[in-house]
């Protein structure tokens, strides 16, 4: 299966990303992480990642393209894959397109988990972690045991500074300006899955799964 993922900030993607990768065997491939370990790793594309992004450019959308052609030859990725966080906006899916097109390798799906604004904020603003151990909490729906410090280790919790109301409500506008075109998109291809986000992590996977197989059912 060759599969995207789209959703708003906070609606689960990474989550459910993982899930996917490991159920069907094939790998996640997040263009956030690939250009952090480029950037890190000094290769011929991170230095020119790192270019742009020392001088607070966007990464143009050629690079990033590149960067992904490069990842899904590898030998992981021959049978399948998942992206996450790529394409974001309607001339990166256009050029992602062309890309498979050229390759053979067409995607079978783009699964957009939906959920309403007013949930990710709440899902978001509550979100608490632990600094030393990365556990993850929720002041609602996961709270720690004891006085908001980590039920592992008895560190305070922190708030990441960017998980505020105003942060997530300007990534949902951002996302609502430049990436929600690409619902569309991906309907006018026939590819398109909607699928309800309101739910727990495992409901949500099993709504996805069901969702897919019933896609592929479909186009046999």
């Amino acid at each position: 299966m060759r599969i995207l993922l789209l959703g708003k900030p906070g609606s689960g993607k990474g989550t459910q990303s993982k899930h996917i990768a490991s159920v069907r065997g094939i790998p996640a491939i997040s263009t956030g992480d690939l250009i952090r370990a480029a950037i890190s790793q000094g290769t011929e594309l991170g230095v020119r990642f790192k270019s742009y992004t020392d001088n607070g450019k966007l990464v143009p959308d050629e690079l990033v393209v590149e960067m992904v052609a490069e990842r899904l030859s590898k030998p992981d990725a021959k049978n399948g894959f998942l992206l996450d966080g790529f394409p974001r906006t309607v001339p990166q899916a256009e050029a992602l397109e062309h890309m498979l097109e050229k390759r053979g390798q067409p995607l079978h799906a783009a699964v957009n988990i939906d959920v309403p604004d007013d949930i990710i904020i709440e899902r978001t603003v509550g979100r608490r972690s632990c600094p030393k151990d990365g556990t993850i909490y929720h002041v609602k729906f996961n709270p720690p045991k004891h006085d908001m410090k980590c039920d592992l280790c008895g560190t305070p919790l922190q708030q990441r500074k960017d998980d505020t109301e105003a942060v997530v409500k300007s990534r949902i506008q951002e996302y609502e300006d430049k990436t929600r075109p690409l619902i569309d998109f991906y309907r006018g291809r026939g590819i398109l899955i909607d699928v309800d986000g309101v739910a727990t992590p495992e409901h949500v996977e099993k709504r996805i799964e069901n969702a897919i197989n019933a896609s592929v059912a479909a186009s046999a």
